[in-house]
């Protein structure tokens, strides 16, 4: 009765917060706190357990990715689309699934994971399999420093049960073995980008240094490695078999969670893994929304390009062939500090059109420095937005809008597209 209880209060104050026009986390909070075993009981029925995905960047996408290899070879997933990854916002996500009576049909669940709580949710949900995508300069004001960030991943990590997937080129991760021991479980496998990949990138792969040991000289092999990468399109080296595979969105950073993803399906799925399933899921997969997403604008369209911090931007910078015919940049105070734009380099950008959000100025001046000559500072995203919509067409009918997760989802809204599990 308990449970039954539980479940109708968190289903009601869902469809109270949705009307509200948004999703929240107080529903999770609510039934744990009616159930408080609620996410224990509920992912015990998973028949092939729990999958953490944790990292500065890419966490949603290749959650996204993850989710797609598995349901293309016949599994049932339950993930957190939305992004709600703290404990009472994966509850809440629990709830759009899971009966009256308890049940949430799935096989297996893939989870975006606040490196900050991956800690105590492993001790709720005992992952079966934690996948580590990298450790970048992030949220210095919430984490202070880099290596706390690792320690926390890291720490998670040797919860998983079975398995620990990581990235090779991750001076901070990739040593996780060293945490191990002696220990044999759970094991340690490798995902990463080859040598010649690596050289012919732009900036590199902007990962924070480890300045407590000195570099290893080993270079362990990769379940999955990007052998080659060109826009959308990469090669992908799983076991001993290359898989050529369409992005949904371009960059070598995607190309570099696929790679993650491919492992991590391997090892969830064990002998059931087809590389074929894999090609055929990167060919209809489409991006995480706000990672690359595209969304109509009248006659045109608009293409989103989300950032969260440095290495994110210069590593979406770094992905244009071309400087973009029309740009927008906005960005506001759900990124409290900038200090780290000053160390991005935006010479991939011949100009921008409109500076937008909180921090319009802020990012004026920037962009000043580096030469990149600005139209139009207007701190209303809604006036900017109509500003962008009355620029001429672009040749390829495509606007690109840089922006960060608050501008994102307030500039999907004004677009027609509220809610983020609403797709195209």
């Amino acid at each position: 009765m308990r449970r039954f209880s539980a479940i109708l209060l968190g289903r009601l104050a869902r469809f109270a917060t949705r009307l509200r026009g948004g999703g929240s986390a107080f529903p999770g909070y609510l039934v744990r706190k009616v159930w408080p075993r609620f996410i224990e009981d509920v992912s015990a029925q998973w028949s092939h357990g729990v999958v953490f995905v944790l990292g500065s960047n890419g966490k949603s996408t290749t959650t996204h990715m993850v989710s797609e290899l598995l349901r293309s070879h016949g599994l049932r997933v339950f993930t957190n689309p939305s992004g709600a990854n703290l404990p009472q916002g994966i509850a809440s996500a629990m709830l759009s699934e899971v009966t009256l009576s308890g049940r949430l049909p799935a096989d297996v669940a893939v989870l975006e994971v606040d490196e900050a709580f991956a800690v105590d949710l492993a001790k709720l949900l005992s992952p079966r399999t934690v996948l580590m995508l990298n450790c970048q300069v992030d949220q210095l004001y919430r984490f202070y420093e880099t290596e706390r960030v690792a320690d926390m991943m890291l720490d998670a990590s040797l919860l998983a049960g079975e398995h620990i997937v990581t990235n090779r080129e991750d001076p901070l991760l990739s040593r996780v073995g060293s945490r191990l021991g002696s220990r044999s479980v759970p094991d340690v496998t490798f995902f990463g980008v080859s040598e010649s990949v690596l050289a012919a990138s732009k900036h590199g792969l902007l990962n924070a240094p480890d300045f407590r040991d000195e570099a290893e000289d080993s270079r362990p092999r990769a379940l999955a490695e990007v052998t080659a990468f060109g826009g959308r399109n990469a090669s992908i080296a799983i076991g001993e078999e290359a898989v050529g595979v369409e992005l949904p969105a371009r960059g070598l950073h995607y190309a570099i969670d696929a790679a993650a993803a491919s492992a991590t399906a391997r090892l969830v799925l064990g002998d059931a893994f087809d590389s074929a399933n894999v090609v055929k899921a990167f060919s209809t997969m489409r991006p995480a929304y706000g990672r690359g997403e595209v969304i109509p604008f009248g006659e045109e369209s608009v293409e989103f390009v989300m950032f969260k911090n440095g290495p994110s931007l210069q590593l979406n910078l770094d992905s244009l062939t071309t400087p973009p015919q029309q740009v927008m940049f906005a960005l506001d105070e759900g990124t409290p500090d900038i200090s780290w734009i000053y160390d991005v380099h935006f010479d991939s950008l011949d100009h921008v059109d409109v500076v937008t959000g909180e921090k319009a100025w802020q990012v004026a001046l920037r962009l000043s420095y580096a030469g990149v000559p600005v139209t139009t500072v207007e701190p209303n995203l809604e006036k900017a937005i109509e500003i962008m919509r009355g620029l001429p067409a672009p040749e390829n009918d495509r606007k690109l809008w840089f922006v960060n997760y608050e501008q994102m989802m307030l500039a999907r809204k004004h677009l027609g597209f509220p809610d983020l599990e609403t797709r195209l």
